[in-house]
């Protein structure tokens, strides 16, 4: 009788794991298909359009225009002396890359239940892939506001930037892990409760007035001020704004604060994420 030797695997997929193993090394292990999704979500926005990546400069052109009209001539809001054009659309270009990256990570498990069902890889793998791409559009946008620094400082003959502007990676950086961790809590509640992607529609616009886009932080005072610095993507547009056009409402508090608050709903958010993800084909 022929004895069976001993099996040995390469790798074993279960969902049997420790709690807080968040299979980091599975990622860098897949990491040619990272690169693969990241080139996927980038060509599949601008494919079959005449346009192509222009689009990336026509929404916040538009945005700025309109909210120049609406809250710089008809509502006179303050711009904090800053020429409105580029108040606005320093925060339009923040504003965007944040919702970005929370709304589209927020519908991961819905938009993907057919391939998350048939191959195996770190789930992971695909909100990450939406955070990364999704800084192709923002740095086409951020190159807009940098032309027009130029052009208004030529105009005005004022140097706008700041040395503030050293922070701008850490606030990249700060803006990518809060869309990404609050879009990963959302896409795995929203994966038993289809609520609560409804209601994210409109509380994301809501969330944005609650941001100092379209007015500064300096021109709120008291009890309100202090609630709106509880956002904390109050602090990232405001560092923003003061990097690269010299004015912006910043303290110590809020940027420690907002810093704490993105680990916090990162580390959250993968933890939940992880966990849905061994059984959300079965409620999806």
């Amino acid at each position: 009788m022929q004895i069976k030797q001993d099996e040995y695997w390469d790798t074993e997929i279960s969902n049997k794991r420790v709690f807080f193993d968040f299979r980091f090394k599975q990622v860098w292990k897949y990491r040619d298909l990272l690169v693969l999704f990241v080139r996927r979500d980038f060509v599949s926005f601008y494919k079959q359009t005449i346009l192509g990546p222009i689009w990336f400069f026509i929404q916040p052109i538009f945005t700025t225009i309109v909210y120049v009209f609406l809250f710089g001539t008809l509502a006179s809001l303050s711009t904090d002396e800053i020429p409105a054009p580029l108040f606005y659309i320093a925060g339009i270009t923040t504003w965007t890359y944040f919702s970005d990256c929370l709304i589209k990570t927020s519908t991961v498990f819905r938009d993907n239940a057919a391939i998350f069902g048939k191959v195996y890889f770190p789930r992971l793998i695909m909100p990450l892939s939406i955070t990364i791409s999704s800084l192709a559009k923002f740095f086409v946008q951020l190159l807009l506001l940098v032309i027009m620094i130029i052009f208004f400082s030529i105009k005005e003959d004022q140097n706008f930037v700041t040395i503030n502007i050293v922070f701008f990676p850490a606030l990249v950086l700060i803006m990518a892990a809060l869309g990404m961790g609050l879009g990963l809590l959302v896409t795995a509640v929203s994966s038993k409760y289809r609520d609560i992607a409804m209601l994210l529609t409109f509380g994301i616009q809501l969330l944005m007035f609650a941001t100092p886009i379209v007015y500064p932080l300096s021109s709120i005072s008291g009890k309100l001020k202090l609630i709106l610095q509880l956002n904390p993507m109050t602090t990232v547009v405001e560092m923003m704004r003061l990097g690269f056009l010299g004015k912006g409402t910043v303290d110590t508090f809020g940027i420690v604060y907002t810093i704490l608050i993105t680990i916090l709903v990162l580390f959250f958010g993968v933890l939940v994420f992880n966990k849905v993800e061994k059984s959300f084909v079965d409620t999806i």
